[in-house]
């Protein structure tokens, strides 16, 4: 079973999509794989209970790979779309960018407080599009 979950974000941070990815599930057993098709925006496993821990993550990473205009970014060459643009290539090429998770008569089998994100990692709203299998 094969589909595509188009995503809106509205810029840099976390898009809960665990209910999306859960409606689509039938009621049986295997395995769910998430691919994100862009190359500035991870797939994330993370806390869905405090949103605190969104927020500080967000700023851990922010922190790690700042905006091109950023003085110590200065080496970058590749800024065609703006100095967002490369800074969430390296966010991307970072973090991951797809998942395996386990179901269980059509629950996935995800710990109490994890929840499946989206990290936009883009100054700009963007559509963003997840493959999904299961099998």
């Amino acid at each position: 079973m094969l589909t595509e979950f188009e995503i809106e974000s509205r810029g840099p941070g976390l898009i809960d999509i665990t209910d999306r990815v859960a409606r689509w599930l039938p009621d049986s057993d295997g395995c769910v794989t998430l691919f994100v098709r862009h190359t500035s925006c991870s797939l994330l496993i993370q806390e869905n209970a405090d949103p605190d821990v969104r927020r500080d993550l967000q700023a851990w990473v922010e922190r790690l790979v700042p905006r091109a205009d950023d003085p110590d970014m200065a080496y970058l060459r590749h800024r065609a779309e703006g100095p967002d643009d490369m800074p969430a290539h390296i966010k991307a090429a970072h973090l991951p960018v797809s998942m395996a998770i386990p179901v269980a008569k059509g629950r996935m089998m995800l710990g109490t407080w994890q929840g499946i994100y989206l990290w936009e990692h883009r100054d700009r709203p963007h559509s963003r599009r997840i493959a999904a299998h299961f099998a």
